[in-house]
């Protein structure tokens, strides 16, 4: 059956949602990175992506001007779309690396929007188009998206670092909990996790 005009087949029906997961390999992280080690834009994008806790909207917001001279421990503050309010994120030397490398091979002025594309700047949904297309070229199976990004960060700081729920829940501007062990996939694991103990 032929796709109607304004219809989306990947778009969820209205009331319903499509959920997008973490990258939950360590491996296929560093296979990404490799995979856009020769596109500057791209890996700078991933990399931000999955070492802060932005939206892909607030990620496109991002002049050049505002991240040239930023070095590792500095700030990046932005404004959420979505309350409105700034978040400041301190950056680490993988994401200062990134933006160095891709400001310099793209020469943008410090007015240009840091993620261009070639008919002007990315969209929400072409970064979603690209993360899929990443993950799928390094072989994951799953549902990803540009939310994949920000899940990842949040993921490896639960899992890897312990970081308590209520100050991801902050990061992410969650309203409870209970949406932050949701929004990351890792609930149902974690509880079936507390009865591994054999008292």
């Amino acid at each position: 059956m032929p796709i109607q005009k304004g219809e989306n087949p990947h778009h969820p029906k209205k009331g319903s949602t499509i959920k997008v997961e973490p990258i939950r390999d360590r491996k296929a992280i560093k296979r990404i990175k490799k995979l856009l080690a020769d596109n500057p834009r791209n890996l700078c994008l991933f990399t931000i992506g999955i070492n802060t806790a932005f939206r892909a909207n607030e990620l496109l917001s991002i002049t050049t001007g505002q991240v040239r001279d930023l070095e590792p421990g500095d700030s990046l503050d932005l404004k959420q779309k979505k309350n409105k309010k700034y978040r400041a994120v301190v950056l680490n030397n993988n994401v200062v690396t990134a933006i160095q490398q891709h400001i310099k091979q793209s020469k943008l002025a410090d007015e240009d929007p840091l993620f261009l594309g070639k008919r002007g700047l990315l969209t929400v949904p072409s970064v979603s188009r690209l993360v899929k297309s990443w993950c799928r070229d390094v072989g994951l199976k799953g549902n990803y998206g540009s939310h994949s990004l920000r899940k990842t960060w949040g993921y490896w700081q639960r899992m890897e670092r312990g970081t308590a729920i209520p100050l991801l829940m902050d990061a992410f501007g969650h309203a409870s909990q209970q949406q932050t062990l949701s929004y990351l996939g890792i609930q149902s694991t974690e509880i079936s996790e507390i009865y591994e103990l054999e008292l």
